[in-house]
């Protein structure tokens, strides 16, 4: 208890969060990351690795770490688990026939011991494509309502138009601070 008062401690002068975007290949995680930072979104190809971007928004210097979502990259995730305070998993609303492969690869994520207690935005992407699933729609084929281990928030969002990406980045930054930014 007094190791975790401490590191709440450090992080109150570093103002700083990490956060883990997440979620299958295609899904538009690296064209949220460019749209959320201002940047173009013309020419985005598969991402192979990872990209990291540091953008500052409410006060705070977010560090932003996007992977490749294929199937061939998910097993390095755990590689990028350390210290997240908050999870961005994006979503491809309008591709239907991935959401079960979708559904299975979060809730795996979700036991992970080293991501307890990170904040969990689900970004229903996409929803500028005909055929989208809504967000609550989303939220029952995820079955969002079983996670009991993490805050979760679902935004039905486009990253392409950059619909509601403000609105959920706002509230996962909140719900980070207020967990992690407090003296006790």
């Amino acid at each position: 208890m007094v190791l975790l008062t401490i590191l709440k401690k450090m992080k109150i002068k570093e103002k700083e969060m990490r956060l883990l975007m997440l979620g299958l290949d295609n899904a538009g995680k690296t064209t949220t990351l460019k749209r959320f930072n201002g940047e173009e979104i013309d020419m985005i190809s598969p991402t192979l690795g990872f990209n990291i971007k540091t953008i500052e928004h409410l006060g705070y210097k977010l560090n932003v770490w996007d992977v490749g979502g294929q199937k061939s990259l998910r097993s390095y995730w755990r590689n990028y688990y350390e210290c997240t305070d908050g999870l961005v998993w994006v979503v491809d609303s309008a591709d239907k026939r991935r959401l079960e492969d979708c559904r299975i690869e979060l809730h795996k994520l979700l036991e992970e011991e080293r991501l307890a207690g990170a904040s969990l935005l689900v970004l229903a992407n996409k929803q500028d494509l005909p055929g989208a699933l809504s967000s609550e729609e989303i939220k029952e084929v995820l079955e969002l309502d079983l996670i009991k281990t993490h805050h979760w928030h679902i935004v039905r969002c486009s990253a392409v138009t950059g619909e509601n990406l403000l609105i959920g980045m706002n509230w996962l930054v909140g719900d980070i601070a207020a967990r992690i930014f407090t003296l006790d």
